[in-house]
């Protein structure tokens, strides 16, 4: 009978290789593609042409992301891998692309720094509360999740950066966007740490 339920357990384990995990994987492996695409040489591709297809890969990536999420909910695909792999991805992908925007003048250094500067704070707020064992305390929550949408709305729109239709200034909407991003960087990391108070200031 033991053996029957273990072979049930296993059966029932999810895959390391599931859907959810591949579309981490690719999402974890269009980030040099995002850099390298700038690389190439200008004869290979124009600007306008490495614009957009740095725009499309993070956009593709950014929706593997709500993708992966909803589909290891729904069909009971989670694995401990995969829950570690999802928000690493995706902390890469945005500082890869940080990086990028910076290095083409698109993005102010400050926002940069604020942005990346948050995601090293609450990611290690969160391993010290989990420590703690009081991770729950900070778990991700609608306002870390509303960041993170408008990250994911900034950033390709200062990837394409071209006037769309040349009339639509997106490189002042990316801006705008990006500075809307920051501050909502900056309040959800103050929140967290508000959160995370009371088990900092023990003197234990």
């Amino acid at each position: 009978m033991n053996q029957a339920n273990d072979a049930a357990a296993v059966t029932q384990r999810p895959s390391l290789l599931n859907v959810p995990m591949l579309l981490t994987w690719a999402r974890i492996a269009m980030i040099p593609m995002i850099v390298g695409v700038f690389y190439l040489p200008d004869a290979w591709l124009t600007m306008h042409g490495k614009n957009v297809t740095a725009c499309v890969l993070f956009t593709v990536a950014a929706i593997t992301d709500a993708i992966d999420g909803w589909y290891a909910r729904k069909y009971a695909q989670i694995t401990p891998l995969g829950a570690f792999l999802d928000p690493v991805a995706d902390k890469l992908m945005v500082c890869a692309a940080l990086v990028v925007l910076l290095s083409l003048d698109r993005v102010d250094a400050f926002v940069a720094l604020v942005i990346i500067g948050r995601e090293i704070t609450v990611s290690a707020l969160r391993e010290w509360m989990a420590q703690m064992g009081a991770s729950a305390n900070v778990a991700v929550n609608w306002l870390g999740k509303l960041k993170t949408i408008m990250q994911m709305v900034a950033i390709p729109v200062l990837l394409y950066h071209d006037p769309l239709f040349g009339v639509i200034p997106v490189a002042a909407i990316g801006t705008l966007l990006i500075y809307v991003a920051a501050a909502l960087t900056v309040y959800s990391m103050l929140y967290y740490l508000r959160l995370a108070w009371p088990h900092l200031s023990r003197r234990e």
